[in-house]
């Protein structure tokens, strides 16, 4: 019976004797009741049963971001057997947004790597892992039954040859073989069907291999004087269709002159018309067509354009430079759309479905163009801001977005976002909205301008201005065009006077 004792105070076979929560316990255990464990041979099969093992701990696919549907294993950054802490980073995952890392929830032994890095597509709350606690046996350890294969994974696959292509020959009249065989013009197709003659008789005299009207003619001549006989092919005996070799898919009717240019494609001499080559979609770039596509679909765009004198920016920026003070025009513009959002709070709003939100932050989502697509990282609060901490903000989100490495609260919300191609020689162009923000601001470049202005003494002179052109996209649902205009004029206001951006 002492035995017995000591062994219900082992904490971890005691744990599963009282049956601790979320835990398998060993069950028909009496204990001081009346059964009793001897040492020996009962002990070991007390150890090597299953039994004493604990439910191993779930890793499974996370959602990490409000649009994300499947997530792609981009690295594991633990092996199996490894200890793991409670905030360890387990795995790499890239999102529809960014590549995020996976924190360890429990302590433990990571047991099981389910899903291999490099896998694609595994949809959200699919298991990917498995954590046994210290002490278990992780290398024995088994899937859980109720849990279901890992939905198919696409892994990088190894360039495979482009399949054969299927050409379909359209069915032809018959024709006898050795004669060559012409393009008819409507009226020499009626007088050889009137006279029962065939145009392989004659030869084609017209522009690009065409029989014509008066090739036909010298044919009916030739037959009135005896010189040809009527000519009647003989209707060939029906066939069964059957698929073309290869040679007689390529070789081709013996036509003076083809009946239809080939169609190239450049750099790829003789191709074959409608291959191509498939190139694999990331995660990224599937949602921003899903988003962009519903966003035009669904919302109302309405645009309004208007042209702002950068003149005293370019100002305030070369005095900044000379105290090493490094800021760009887009850092001016997304502080004047800012201020300008304070000052009309109106069109600082969002559509939840039903109705306008009016939104009590103003954070702006600032466009970063990557190798994997479009992302929009937020300025947050950023009318409280002077205009380097944006420009440093800038700078590192920028950084981020390129490297894949933006946390969600980086990207997630935001209530005007901002798109500026200046910096790739654009003049002007329209935004689509970003649901479900309200309006996006379209920013081209800044270009020399000769403008027709007067003087103090009102003598007309011609003066050079640098102007940029801004387009902004707003949801009629939400920012009519009256609102938008008055938007427009303040945004315009506050940047041609830096001061006011202060």
């Amino acid at each position: 019976m002492a035995a017995s004792w000591r062994l219900g105070c082992d904490p971890r076979l005691l744990r599963y004797l009282v049956g601790f929560p979320g835990r398998r316990s060993v069950g028909l255990v009496k204990g001081a009741l009346g059964w009793s464990v001897s040492r020996g041979a009962n002990w070991r099969w007390f150890h090597s049963t299953q039994w004493l093992r604990g439910d191993p701990i779930k890793i499974l696919m996370p959602s990490l971001s409000p649009t994300m549907e499947e997530g792609n294993i981009v690295k594991w950054l633990k092996k199996e057997g490894e200890a793991v802490s409670a905030g360890d980073a387990l795995c790499e995952i890239e999102t529809d947004k960014a590549v995020v890392t996976l924190d360890a929830s429990d302590d433990g032994i990571l047991a099981k790597i389910v899903v291999e890095e490099g896998s694609k597509n595994i949809r959200l709350g699919s298991l990917i892992g498995l954590i046994v606690e210290e002490g278990e046996d992780w290398k024995h350890v088994e899937i859980p039954k109720d849990v279901g294969p890992p939905p198919p994974v696409s892994k990088p696959s190894e360039p495979r040859p482009s399949p054969e292509p299927q050409i379909s020959i359209p069915v032809k009249k018959e024709h006898i073989p050795g004669t060559l065989r012409f393009r008819l013009s409507p009226a020499a197709r009626n007088i050889l069907e009137k006279h029962s003659l065939d145009a392989s008789q004659g030869t084609a005299t017209g522009p690009r291999g065409i029989f014509t009207k008066e090739d036909a003619l010298k044919l009916v001549q030739l037959k009135q004087t005896g010189k040809i006989t009527e000519s009647r092919p003989t209707p060939a005996p029906t066939a069964t269709p059957t698929a073309p070799s290869p040679l007689q898919a390529t070789a081709g009717p013996s036509y003076p002159r083809p009946v239809i240019p080939p169609v190239s494609t450049p750099g790829q001499p003789n191709a074959v018309v409608g291959t191509f080559t498939e190139i694999p979609a990331s995660n990224i770039r599937r949602v921003i067509a899903k988003r962009l596509t519903e966003s035009k679909s669904t919302v109302p765009h309405a645009y309004a354009t208007a042209d702002c004198d950068l003149g005293a920016v370019l100002k305030v920026r070369q005095d900044l430079v000379k105290d090493d003070i490094k800021v760009s025009v887009n850092d001016f513009i997304i502080k004047a759309a800012a201020v300008t959002l304070k000052q009309m709070p109106d069109v600082n709003v969002s559509w939840d479905g039903e109705g306008p939100k009016q939104l009590p932050f103003i954070d702006i989502s600032v466009a970063v163009a990557t190798d994997k697509g479009l992302l929009t990282p937020i300025i947050k609060d950023a009318a409280a801001k002077g205009i380097q901490e944006i420009a440093d903000s800038v700078k590192a989100l920028s950084k981020k977005a390129r490297d894949g490495k933006l946390l969600p609260e980086e990207y997630q919300g935001g209530s005007f976002s901002i798109s500026n191609l200046g910096m790739f020689g654009i003049d002007e162009f329209t935004a689509v909205i970003n649901p479900p923000q309200a309006c996006i601001l379209a920013v081209g470049r800044f270009r020399p301008v000769l403008k027709l202005t007067e003087d103090e003494e009102g003598n007309a002179k011609l003066q050079q201005r640098q102007l940029i052109t801004v387009t902004m996209s707003s949801d009629s649902r939400v920012v009519d065009d009256e609102l938008a205009t008055r938007f427009l004029k303040s945004f315009k206001a506050n940047l041609e006077n830096p001061i006011r951006l202060a």
